[in-house]
């Protein structure tokens, strides 16, 4: 089932719960200074087992992972979902997510980079807001710089409206790369996760879609062939839009004449600089939420709310 536009999740309650999983790969946890950072911000750290599992580059087996996912959601004391980082592992789990359970049980769940599976998959499929935003270890325990925690917090506690602008700060000009406006569902992440989901059952839903997308370690040529492959699936001709986010180990100048050769002969808003993914602040965007991109002024603005109070 393909679901057209995403639904509000509940917001982040004052002195909630949050759920910290490791569906990707492992890290190392200062389980302390974890708990200590959210009782700081009113709320209580649950770890699931896999967050302390190590199997070589997975943190844990897929079982667990899957098993851990499944848990939290389906905990009616968990008021959010947190990751605890990226690197590989949830393309493994997308086959056997249970879609009911996950639709039963909408709540915020946070991630990016390898977490872009999970974000196409419970959009497409579980039809809820999810967020691309920062994770524990490298993002919120790194103290990565304001407005990275804010930005989170604001959108799941439900302080950013219908008619809200997601900001970004003045320190990080934005360029637009071809003017004009659009609205649609902003879907997205990693570019390179984007594209390795094609011809899968969980491959983006582009139609009419503001794109977003995001990449690290990749250079010129590689991020020219993700753009490339996506062209050639018949993906960014169906687009509204294009939110182009870092794009971390790229000379700008390089990638801003590539972005413009893929994108200017589709006659599409393109915005270029926003600063989501890895790189620092790290701002949190409502994956599937109805938006309006504003090219020209450099606006990116809600045009539904992602969550909802009860």
């Amino acid at each position: 089932m393909t679901t057209q536009f995403a639904a509000a999740v509940p917001a982040l309650r004052p002195e909630g719960v949050i759920g910290l999983i490791a569906p990707a790969g492992p890290a190392a946890l200062d389980v302390e200074k974890a708990g200590q950072w959210m009782r700081a911000r009113g709320y209580e750290l649950r770890i699931y087992p896999g967050v302390y599992e190590r199997d070589g580059y997975l943190a844990g087996s897929d079982e667990m992972r899957l098993r851990d996912l499944h848990a939290a959601f389906a905990n009616p004391e968990i008021d959010a979902i947190l990751c605890l980082r990226g690197g590989y592992g949830t393309p493994r789990l997308l086959e056997a997510l249970d879609f009911d359970l996950l639709r039963a049980n909408p709540k915020p769940f946070v991630g990016y980079s390898d977490i872009t599976a999970l974000h196409l998959a419970i959009n497409r499929y579980a039809g809820f807001v999810t967020f691309h935003g920062p994770m524990l270890n490298a993002d919120l325990l790194g103290e990565k710089q304001q407005p990275t925690e804010s930005s989170l917090f604001n959108l799941l506690r439900g302080k950013l409206r219908v008619g809200s602008r997601l900001a970004q700060p003045v320190a990080f000009p934005l360029t637009t790369l071809e003017p004009g406006i659009a609205s649609g569902r902003l879907l997205g992440g990693n570019l390179s996760m984007i594209a390795a989901t094609m011809g899968t059952a969980y491959e983006i839903d582009a139609e009419g879609i503001i794109l977003f997308i995001e990449d690290v370690n990749e250079p010129l040529y590689r991020i020219d062939r993700l753009l490339t492959h996506l062209r050639l699936a018949g993906k960014l001709d169906q687009l509204a839009g294009v939110l182009v986010g870092d794009v971390a180990g790229v000379d700008n100048v390089a990638l801003e004449s590539l972005l413009k050769q893929t994108f200017a002969p589709l006659c599409i808003p393109v915005l270029a600089g926003w600063r989501s993914g890895h790189c620092d602040p790290n701002l949190t965007l409502p994956m599937g939420a109805q938006v309006r991109l504003d090219a020209g002024d450099k606006v990116l603005v809600l045009e539904q709310d992602v969550v909802f109070k009860s």
